[in-house]
């Protein structure tokens, strides 16, 4: 979430007429993540997040919108889009598409303990269910397809040894087809920053803008491959057992899924590598930007291939 676009209390305000939020109190801006730009909102009735969309394809946002507001309706700790007074999710503000959502109580944990990764693990599960009958349709805008158009582009950037890998990931993951897996909507984004914790409990989860449809597993392995970390990148078995056993509890694994988790590991690392890559190389101007450092996926991703047969696992 960063600031991109530049709005003042004066639009905001007329902006907020379209819906019955009340008047506007006060507007922040919000200086972290790097895809869209976004405030916080506080009205007479409430608070809120404005996001206006920097680069998502218009036509995928109602998939988006609609994902968090059918979560919400499970019963999904997570924001609910406020519709306006003509029924509608996405509006536009300043020549941008834009989206008022519900704001939820908690912060960042950024030293998460296994009881944090139990929580995590228990929500994931939670969405992937309740997901399964959403109706929407929205293949994983930063899955393979993404990750073959858009290593071209960062590679002039790379040293040798860099090259080489990226280059032999890819060759290893094309030789994976892995639509017998559990599929459904996944968050895909599920990182630390994502998750607000008020007090001893889990009290959101938040920026679905990564949201697709792609192996439930996936998601899984992005998860860990944040949460779970140890300082060198390596993964923490005690916080990885407690994620993924609270998972298993609600939506148990299967054989396929057991075969597959080094490769998905390495698949998530790999994504992630790639995007810090783009967003650091070829960044786009904008107020509040902040990009994260590529090289620490690349450690990841060196490091799940180095520990493939050694991963924690349901027991």
């Amino acid at each position: 979430m960063s600031v991109y676009t530049a709005v003042n209390e004066t639009e905001v305000a007329a902006w907020l007429k379209s819906f019955s939020v009340g008047t506007l109190v006060e507007l922040k801006g919000i200086a972290a993540g790097i895809e869209n730009t976004n405030y916080f909102v506080t009205t007479t009735h409430g608070r809120y997040v404005l996001t206006l969309f920097e680069r998502l394809p218009r036509e995928d946002l109602p998939f988006y919108l609609n994902l968090m507001a059918h979560l919400a309706r499970h019963g999904i700790p997570c924001p609910s889009p406020i519709a306006d007074h003509r029924n509608q999710l996405l509006g536009e503000l300043h020549g941008k598409p834009a989206a008022l959502v519900t704001r939820l109580p908690g912060v960042v944990v950024a030293e998460p303990d296994a009881t944090h990764c139990a929580a995590v693990g228990s929500v994931l599960a939670d969405m992937h269910l309740a997901g399964q009958s959403y109706g929407g349709r929205l293949e994983n805008p930063r899955g393979p397809k993404w990750w073959r158009e858009t290593a071209p582009r960062v590679m002039p950037f790379l040293d040798a040894p860099r090259q080489a890998l990226l280059r032999e990931e890819l060759r290893f993951q094309s030789l994976y087809r892995l639509q017998d897996l559990p599929r459904g909507p996944v968050h895909a984004d599920l990182f630390r920053d994502n998750v607000l914790f008020d007090g001893g409990n889990l009290g959101g989860v938040i920026d679905f803008y990564f949201a697709g449809v792609d192996t439930l597993l996936f998601d899984v392995a992005v998860t860990v491959n944040d949460w779970c970390l140890r300082a060198d990148g390596s993964l923490d078995p005690e916080r990885s057992t407690a994620l993924l056993r609270a998972y298993h509890a609600t939506r148990p694994f299967n054989a396929l899924e057991r075969g597959a988790w080094p490769v998905m590991l390495r698949a998530g690392a790999l994504r992630f590598w790639l995007s810090r890559l783009y967003d650091f190389y070829l960044p786009r101007p904008g107020e509040l930007v902040h990009a994260h450092d590529p090289e620490h996926f690349h450690r990841v991703l060196r490091l799940r291939i180095a520990e493939s047969d050694r991963l924690p696992w349901v027991a």
